[in-house]
């Protein structure tokens, strides 16, 4: 093709959006429907849909295959083995339609059979329509995916390096992407998981550890080479024994649905590492599976998940149903693009373009109902075929749109609210998105817990003494019940965390205040500004070591601030043991030890006993119910003694008034009566517990603070003191109620009532 026939093919005007009749849109190598098929085709059923392996009429075994294509005008299956050395396409064309359904059974066609579709209709990207058959498509319910996407230009249904690039989503390329683009895998599961013991760890009870299947495993000294960055090698025992020790309930797996890389990722020789590009929902990511890609991937996964229930441990999958790998009309046409634009995506007035409240180009039309059905189908398949326990979902908020605004009735929350299987299941929002309105912290209904970074800022704030007062820590400390008391919500549905997969490790967190996202290749304009961070005093790595000595202790102070917190707390994987990421507030493009868990850290005696005391913390939280309350604090009396459940002290042992709440401090006494928790164990019994004083102390000087005395305490023995590295000698010292301690600067002290 000659660049100057190109521009002349261009209609003239449509920069400026002048409407053209779709055939007047250029088309490339006129493409050609195939030949029918030497093949047989029954008619088959249209539910469920995807690829299932079953035996049809007479005995036969074969696959049915079901695709909703709405507003396609025909559907040819595609399928794919290698003769000879090659890979040869056979196309069968789906002629069965039952509501908007193509189907049709292919006797023959076994488990490993690879396959796409071709999906035939309009070119007509200034309405929405972007049907082109020349680009095979990977079928939205395939179980297993097989093959990389390298993006080339054959790729885009577009010409994708055409010359003028503000009209280059409307030239049709009509190369053939199938020697470019991975394939479906027919899969065979008939596991019923009897063998299986889900968890079932209550919400009050969680505690969660985000983590990256590749990352985490990578490195790990104990795990065998072959297995390291797979399902298999998270399954292994030595990635379960350090879990265990720690003390978690749940793993929140980053996301694990097959996803692709971006193209200006791919340009630049990088990869997107975490994941939040999906385009096969219902497939465990190929690339993490060590037994290989042609349905052996959702057999590993399974087995990962079994050895995670066997050791106590609930699977949590972070899941991308807001937006897919295809992004804008400038991205490839790879799944839905093809099968039907308009039917799966959400487009603005002018309908070449996608509303984007994700920031990735499109957004998932939710509220249409075949959008909605592909979602909870798989959010089903996930729990009932691949053994899962719950889900964060990214970017929740975009979910909750009804046609704009967000809408706590939207069809996606009624769904599953009522929905017998995901109803009972651990549900977690990001509860944001980037549109207009998408903050909704607080605002989600009951069954669903939130990501609060109400709570992240607070913590930070308040630990590198930027809080003006100290109000805020108040809510956040006692379960926020500012933002979920309301609709029988409970101090559960705040997940609390310091650090998550976006931004800085804790260590970073105390050791940089500016991001240092060099190594991204976007000249560090990439990531937030807003890291909330003090570096204790120089940016970055440094071998004084009183800098050192105080970032470890800053750290003790955020782990244990995090797990005395009500509500339900969150780790970032390697946080427990000083993990680094270099200042990168941004890893999402780095596969490499940048983002994976460096295990050689638990080597050196401090980071050691970061650990150490990281799973002392959680023991403790396990042991006492009176740190993971199902109910929120009342703050009143519920004896003639006057003890409350609640309440709030300052340096000179006093109640906190009004006037202490508004005043600039950086100590707070807060404490916890065992004697009224809340509802009753499972016998009917009361739940009785100790009771315990917590001190937080941000100033970077010592503080006196004086012990409450009756009827809060006689007498009170120290259970943690984060001033100390060695944790073994601060334990069991008993200080005498209406006595003064010398809270040491920057510490926690936290202290069991024994009197």
């Amino acid at each position: 093709m000659s660049s100057a026939a190109e521009q002349e093919a261009v209609p003239e005007g449509r920069a400026t959006g002048e409407k053209l009749p779709a055939q007047s849109s250029p088309v490339l190598n006129g493409a050609q429907r195939a030949p029918s098929p030497a093949v047989s085709v029954w008619p088959g059923a249209p539910t469920p849909l995807g690829a299932r392996f079953r035996v049809g009429p007479d005995g036969a075994a074969g696959t049915n295959f079901a695709l909703w294509a709405g507003g396609a005008e025909a559907v040819d299956l595609c399928l794919f083995d290698e003769r000879d050395g090659e890979v040869h396409e056979t196309r069968v064309p789906l002629t069965e339609l039952t509501h908007e359904i193509w189907h049709g059974f292919v006797p023959g066609v076994l488990p490993g059979r690879r396959y796409g579709y071709r999906v035939h209709g309009r070119w007509d990207p200034w309405t929405g329509a972007r049907w082109n058959p020349a680009k095979l498509l990977l079928d939205p319910y395939a179980r297993a995916v097989d093959g990389d996407f390298s993006l080339p230009p054959e790729v885009y249904g577009h010409v994708r390096d055409w010359p003028q690039q503000q009209v280059a989503d409307t030239v049709r390329d009509d190369r053939d992407s199938a020697p470019y683009v991975p394939k479906g895998v027919v899969v065979h599961d008939d596991d019923d998981w009897s063998d299986d013991h889900r968890p079932k760890t209550p919400w009050a009870d969680s505690v969660i550890y985000e983590l990256h299947v590749r990352g985490f495993t990578r490195l790990h000294p104990g795990i065998p080479e072959e297995l390291r960055g797979t399902y298999a090698g998270l399954a292994h025992p030595a990635a379960i024994e350090h879990l265990v020790g720690l003390g978690v309930t749940a793993v929140e797996l980053l996301p694990v649905h097959q996803f692709a890389h971006e193209d200006h990722l791919l340009r630049r020789g990088m990869k997107n590492y975490w994941g939040y590009n999906s385009i096969g929902y219902f497939a465990p990511h190929a690339g993490y599976a060590s037994s290989g890609t042609t349905g052996q991937q959702v057999g590993e996964f399974k087995r990962m998940v079994r050895a995670l229930h066997t050791a106590g441990i609930e699977v949590i999958l972070d899941v991308v149903y807001n937006h897919t790998a295809e992004a804008g009309e400038l991205g490839p046409m790879l799944s839905l693009r093809g099968i039907d634009n308009r039917g799966y995506y959400r487009l603005q007035s002018d309908a070449r373009r996608y509303a984007d409240y994700t920031g990735c180009g499109n957004t998932l039309h939710v509220v249409q109902p075949h959008v909605l059905r592909l979602i909870t189908d798989s959010l089903r398949y996930w729990v009932t075929e691949m053994g899962v326990d719950g889900f964060r979902f990214d970017l929740a908020a975009a979910l909750a749109r009804s046609m704009h605004d967000v809408d706590m009735l939207s069809p996606f929350l009624a769904v599953i609210a009522q929905d017998p299987v995901l109803r009972r299941v651990k549900l977690i929002a990001e509860p944001w998105d980037v549109g207009s309105g998408g903050y909704q912290v607080g605002a989600f209904p009951p069954l669903w817990t939130e990501w609060n970074d109400r709570y992240r800022n607070a913590v930070r704030d308040f630990w590198r003494g930027a809080l003006p007062d100290v109000r805020d820590l108040g809510y956040r400390l006692s379960g926020s019940s500012d933002l979920y008391a309301w609709g029988g919500r409970r101090p559960y549905a705040s997940v609390n965390f310091v650090t998550a997969h976006d931004g800085f490790t804790l260590r970073d967190l105390v050791s940089y205040e500016r991001k240092h996202n060099e190594a991204n290749g976007e000249g560090n304009r990439d990531g937030t500004n807003d890291n909330r961070a003090w570096n204790c005093g120089a940016e970055g790595e440094t071998d004084e070591e009183r800098v050192r000595g105080l970032r470890r202790r800053q750290l003790r102070n955020l782990l244990t601030t995090l797990l005395l917190s009500t509500g339900v707390p969150m780790l970032v994987a390697g946080d427990e043991f000083g993990r680094t990421q270099r200042g990168n507030n941004n890893a999402y493009c780095q596969d490499n030890e940048i983002s994976w868990v460096d295990w050689s850290l638990l080597e050196e005696p401090g980071w050691r006993a970061l650990f150490d005391l990281t799973s002392r913390l959680i023991a403790l939280r396990h042991r006492h119910p009176v740190l993971r309350r199902r109910a929120f604090f009342s703050g009143r009396a519920h004896s003639v003694d006057g003890l409350r459940d609640l309440a709030w002290f300052t340096p000179r042992g006093t109640e906190m008034t009004e006037r202490d709440w508004y005043a600039p401090a950086a100590t707070l006494g807060m404490y916890l009566s065992g004697r009224d928790i809340p509802g009753r164990d499972a016998r009917g019994a009361p739940v009785v517990d100790d009771s315990f004083l917590a001190v937080l102390h941000a100033g970077d000087r010592p503080v006196s603070f004086v012990l409450p005395g009756p009827p809060w305490a006689s007498r009170y023995e120290l259970v943690v003191d984060t001033s100390t590295e060695d944790q073994a000698r601060a334990p069991g010292v008993i200080h005498r109620a209406g006595g003064t301690v010398t809270v040491p600067a920057r510490a926690v002290l936290l202290l069991r009532v024994v009197g």
